[in-house]
C-alpha cells in the first residue's frame, strides 16, 4: 500500500487515481473515518478525467497508530507531506467536518504559501470554533464533547454504531429512511483507527479556533452545509465561514444531515464540479 513518512516518521496511507497530468482534487476525511468516506467523491471525480487523492489522518484509517500529534497542526502538516511527496499543484482541497479544519489549516499554513493550491470546498466543516465559550457562545456545550469522550472511552464498538444510526446521516429523523449498509461501513471505518487518536482528536476538531485560517485564505471556497446538522450547528459553522472567507461561495442544502456527501451525493458532487470548472 502506498504511504507518505512524515517528518516525526508517522507512515501516511494516501490513495492517488487517475491521469497524473490532470487537475488534481485532495480529499479530507471526518472523524474517526477514513479515506474510504469519499468513495463517491473519488469514482465520481476519477469519471469526469480528474486525478483525485484522499489520505488516511494519522491515527485514522491504514495510517500509523502513533501515540501523539492528535491536533490540528500535525493533521495539516501530514497534508502537506502527501502533497509535497507527490508534487501536487493547482490543487482543489475538499474537507468534511475535521477534515474542513485540516483544508483551513493546511491552505493557510501550507498549500498558500507554497503555491500549491487552487481552490478549497468546506463541507458540514467545524471551523471556526465548535465548542461554546465566552467569546462563541453559540457554541456546542464542552458537555457534549466530554460526553463523546466518556462515551468512546467506554465502549467504542457500540458508539460507532450509535452515531451513525442516529444524527450523522438524520437516521434518527422520523421520516428518513436507514440504511444498515452505510452504518457498518461507519463502523468499519471508524474501528480500523485508533482509540487514542479519535480520543486525543474530540479536541482538536472542538476546541480549536480556526478563525485566523479563515481570514488568510484567499484562494476562492466553496462552503456548503445542511440546515438539519445535528453533529455541527451551520448557524455556528457554514455562515460564520462565509462571513471570515474573503471569496467565498454559500450553499445551504434544505434538510440535509451532517454526513451529507454519503445522503446527498449527487448534488453535493454536482456543486462541486461546477464550481471547479468556474
Amino acid at each position: 500500500m502506498p504511504f507518505v513518512k512524515t517528518s516525526d516518521g508517522t507512515e501516511i496511507f494516501y490513495k492517488d487515481w487517475g491521469p497524473k497530468d490532470a487537475q488534481p482534487i485532495h480529499f479530507h476525511h471526518g472523524w474517526p473515518l477514513s479515506a474510504d468516506d469519499w468513495d463517491a467523491q473519488l469514482l465520481f471525480f476519477l469519471g469526469e478525467g480528474y486525478r483525485v487523492i484522499a489520505h488516511d489522518r494519522r491515527g485514522h484509517g491504514r495510517s500509523t497508530q502513533v501515540s501523539g500529534g492528535h491536533d490540528m497542526d500535525h493533521y495539516a502538516a501530514d497534508a502537506s507531506a502527501v502533497v509535497e511527496a507527490l508534487d501536487l499543484r493547482n490543487v482543489v482541497h475538499v474537507g468534511h467536518s475535521t477534515g474542513g479544519g485540516q483544508v483551513a489549516r493546511y491552505v493557510a499554513r501550507h498549500g498558500q504559501p507554497q503555491g500549491r493550491v487552487a481552490k478549497a470546498v468546506l463541507i458540514a466543516s467545524v471551523p471556526p470554533l465548535m465548542v461554546k465559550t465566552d467569546a462563541n457562545p453559540d457554541g456546542v456545550p464542552i458537555e457534549i464533547f466530554d460526553d463523546f469522550r466518556k462515551q468512546l472511552a467506554a465502549d467504542r464498538t457500540q458508539f460507532y454504531l450509535d452515531v451513525p444510526s442516529g444524527p450523522f446521516y438524520g437516521f434518527n429523523r422520523l421520516l428518513t429512511k436507514s440504511s444498515d449498509a452505510i452504518i457498518q461501513n461507519w463502523w468499519r471505518q471508524g474501528m480500523m483507527g485508533g482509540a487514542n487518536a479519535h480520543y486525543e482528536g474530540i479536541k482538536a476538531f472542538s476546541e480549536t479556533d480556526q478563525t485566523a485560517d479563515l481570514q488568510a485564505i484567499t484562494v476562492p471556497v466553496l462552503v456548503i452545509q445542511g440546515d438539519d446538522d445535528q453533529v455541527v450547528p451551520y448557524k455556528n459553522a457554514a455562515l460564520k465561514q462565509d462571513e471570515l472567507l474573503r471569496d467565498s461561495t454559500l450553499k445551504i442544502y434544505s434538510g440535509a444531515p451532517h454526513g451529507m456527501h454519503t445522503t446527498h451525493a449527487q448534488e453535493v458532487n454536482a456543486d462541486i464540479l461546477a464550481f471547479i470548472r468556474q
